[in-house]
């Protein structure tokens, strides 16, 4: 009969554990430590603290740093989650050096980043760039929608709010009215009743205290009670009350140069902030004055005359399709669902005679357009020919030459066509096949660096609230991103030199063999 050795799960063990020995070269945790420690100033963050002379030791900023960039990594974002993984992760142990902050230790450190975060994000940006990560050439643009810590339901218009208000109070009365009839269970209506009683306050304070959002066109944007400064937008996964999260990403390793979290879905007047943000932050790690010249490659939420013209005077080689360019693209083929035409099956100017000898054109039924002059519409010079308004009223094929509401039908002919805009330009430049096979490049830049942020490293929602706040932890994890990057990147030139030093011993023994032989 087989025997085995005997175990015990109650006995317990001591063991060792060198903190210094458990953050291996090559992964994410060395990379963090490597750069906060090196190449990241946290004399910054002197200044907040007063306990020089009385007062307990503080957790050193870099230390709390550091727990959080290695949490955010391992998709660990809330604070108490952070600081229960410190207290029971070894590796989060030796990142933290043996120290144990709380959850409110780490919770007001991140809220309190707001001055330095963008100091902090361009730091790791120099790290970047000195390791050749930042190639300059070519770069894309795009946003991430994320959830933000607020609830769908409280988000509406002043007037949906007050409507809102409205009905809870009812639901409220109903229950009194229930407790006063005498319910078999008064205390689950006393909880219900505290309930709603707490959603009233909350909603008829947030309407004491705050004004309309005004949008475009005059029409109110939707409020939020939880958090007014996030946005209702639609995203993959539907509607959802949250930020969008911009990015300025880099070709050459998807190294994210700008980063910034807006709380409206519309991106259109955002390209401009962004790529400035992008020029400041590469000449700060670069040391380039501008990115003129460099490809900017953008989705069709961009695309605008204004972006169009910033691009040009920015000397910026622009790609930004409009939201037509497939219909034009030959390779979607006839099936491609096109976008309906206007005039469809009425007659075009190819359809209408010219006659050189009276200087009129003859429409299809045989009837004289006369020439009206020379006029200038929208930009356009040409002339004008008018058809006879009792001829086009019982004419047969009126259906087929005017629209329902048309008196009488008119030919212009452009003999000085208008200077194209520059949103043309652009829809001329992204019909080329050069400008398609460019704009193709974008999904495979930037949709992985999001794919990272929100699946890979948990992004799933942002847990603060406020713009300011969530904006640090957006950059925070674009920082993560970052310095994902530069682990890589030091694990290829650890292994290089690795198989240099072994190259190197066996050419040592290879030489001194072959010195020996010819002796």
């Amino acid at each position: 009969m087989a025997r085995y050795k005997e175990t015990n799960k109650k006995q317990g063990q001591f063991i060792p554990v060198i903190f210094e020995e458990q953050i291996l070269p090559g992964t994410i945790e060395y990379a963090i430590c490597d750069i906060i420690d090196n190449h990241v100033d946290t004399s910054v963050f002197d200044a907040r603290y007063r306990n020089d002379i009385t007062g307990a030791p503080a957790v050193p900023p870099g230390i709390l740093l550091k727990i959080i960039l290695v949490c955010y990594a391992k998709g660990i974002f809330t604070s108490r989650n952070i600081e229960e993984a410190v207290k029971r992760n070894v590796t989060l142990m030796a990142v933290a050096e043996g120290l144990r902050p709380d959850h409110s230790t780490i919770a007001a450190f991140v809220t309190s980043l707001t001055d330095v975060i963008n100091k902090l994000f361009v730091e790791v940006l120099i790290r970047c760039a000195q390791l050749d990560l930042v190639g300059g050439e070519v770069f894309a643009l795009d946003g991430c929608k994320i959830s933000s810590n607020a609830a769908k339901e409280y988000s509406g218009t002043i007037k949906e709010l007050e409507k809102k208000k409205e009905k809870l109070t009812k639901v409220l009365e109903s229950l009194m009215n229930k407790q006063i009839q005498g319910d078999k269970r008064p205390d689950n209506i006393e909880k219900r009743k505290k309930k709603y009683e707490d959603k009233i306050n909350k909603i008829d304070k947030f309407l004491r205290n705050t004004k309309p959002k005004p949008g475009a066109r005059k029409r109110e944007l939707k409020s939020n009670v939880t958090d007014n400064e996030s946005a209702k937008m639609k995203s993959s996964h539907g509607v959802i009350q949250g930020y969008n999260g911009l990015a300025v990403v880099d070709e050459k390793a998807q190294v994210i140069v700008a980063a910034e979290a807006y709380g409206q879905g519309a991106e259109h007047d955002l390209l401009e902030p962004m790529v400035e943000q992008a020029e400041d932050n590469l000449k700060r790690a670069e040391k380039r004055e501008t990115i003129g010249g460099s490809v900017l490659i953008a989705d069709t939420n961009y695309f605008t005359e204004d972006n169009s013209r910033y691009c040009e005077e920015k000397k910026l080689d622009a790609y930004i399709p409009d939201q037509y360019f497939r219909n034009r693209d030959p390779r979607f083929g006839k099936d491609y669902p096109r976008r309906k035409s206007i005039r469809k099956n009425l007659f075009s100017k190819e359809d209408f005679r010219f006659d050189g000898k009276g200087n009129c054109f003859l429409c299809p039924a045989g009837k004289k357009l006369r020439y009206d002059g020379k006029k200038n519409i929208n930009g356009y010079k040409g002339r004008r020919y008018l058809a006879e308004v009792n001829e086009c009223v019982n004419c047969e094929l009126r259906p087929r030459c005017l629209k329902k509401n048309a008196g009488r039908r008119h030919l212009f002919i452009v003999d000085v066509p208008k200077p194209k805009t520059y949103s043309e330009k652009m829809m001329e430049k992204i019909d080329t096949a050069e400008g398609r096979d460019i704009y193709a490049k974008r999904m495979g830049i930037v949709e992985p660096v999001f794919a990272n942020i929100t699946v890979h490293k948990g992004l799933s929602r942002f847990t603060l609230r406020t713009k300011k706040k969530v904006n640090i932890q957006w950059l925070l994890y674009c920082m993560v991103h970052n310095m994902g990057k530069i682990s890589v990147k030091l694990m290829m030139l650890i292994r290089n030199l690795s198989l240099l030093l072994v190259f190197s011993r066996y050419y040592v023994i290879i030489k001194k063999s072959f010195s020996e032989y010819c002796i």
